[in-house]
């Protein structure tokens, strides 16, 4: 939601936040997800599994995405169905991002914790491209507002659903190496090029070391 409100209010300024996004969601799969999928996913798969469903994430996100740039592209008579694809697809990606939570308190709350944190720090910057997708769309504030709206509700509807089941213990390596993989297109392919098409890249690339250095200190205390 404050992403959103932001785009709306201060456009200009969003490179140098969405640079510090990419550092921590980076950061969250090097220094959290990885290492907890090899620990728990170890007693039941081989790394081999284990890296290949990270790859398997990280295609399955990349698809997502670049069928919501299919949709941005498509007839400029359609814009206002563009918008409203464009802005459904993140609305999914957030829905997703809190069965992703969900799953994550499943295996113990410090992880729940560190996942809700990553996923909020996204959810920035999806806020902030739902409310753009349907401005650039020629959209209006007001249908733009109201998908803001949709996108900041799915989280938490995807943590609920999490509720109505339960993963075996042996799965939960799966799942965190999955999420690392989307987590990892996220920040690497998604945010960190958008953070640099308007600021010089040393100040983007300064802050993205700066998001991956809170992250690691953040995950340090957590595992305390």
């Amino acid at each position: 939601m404050l992403g959103g409100l932001f785009a709306l209010r201060f456009q200009d300024k969003l490179r140098l936040i969405l640079g510090f996004s990419a550092g921590a969601v980076i950061g969250v799969v090097f220094f959290d997800l990885l290492p907890e999928a090899m620990e728990l996913g170890s007693k039941k798969y081989s790394f081999g599994i284990l890296t290949s469903t990270v790859a398997l994430g990280f295609v399955i996100y990349m698809i997502l995405d670049r069928l919501s740039i299919l949709h941005k592209h498509s007839h400029a008579d359609h814009s206002e169905r563009r918008a409203n694809l464009g802005a459904g697809s993140l609305s999914t990606h957030s829905f997703l991002d809190g069965i992703g939570i969900g799953l994550a308190f499943q295996i113990s709350t410090s992880i729940g914790l560190i996942i809700a944190l990553a996923v909020m720090v996204h959810d920035f910057s999806d806020g902030l491209n739902t409310v753009n997708m349907v401005l650039k769309n020629e959209g209006k504030s007001r249908n733009a507002f109201r998908w803001l709206i949709v996108d900041a509700t799915t989280p938490t509807i995807g943590v609920l659903v999490t509720f109505l089941f339960k993963l075996p213990q042996a799965s939960f390596g799966l799942v965190l190496s999955l999420f690392a993989g989307f987590f990892l297109y996220i920040g690497a392919s998604d945010l960190l090029p958008e953070s640099q098409h308007r600021y010089p890249k040393i100040w983007t690339s300064l802050m993205t070391v700066f998001g991956i250095s809170v992250l690691y200190v953040a995950i340090r205390i957590a595992n305390m």
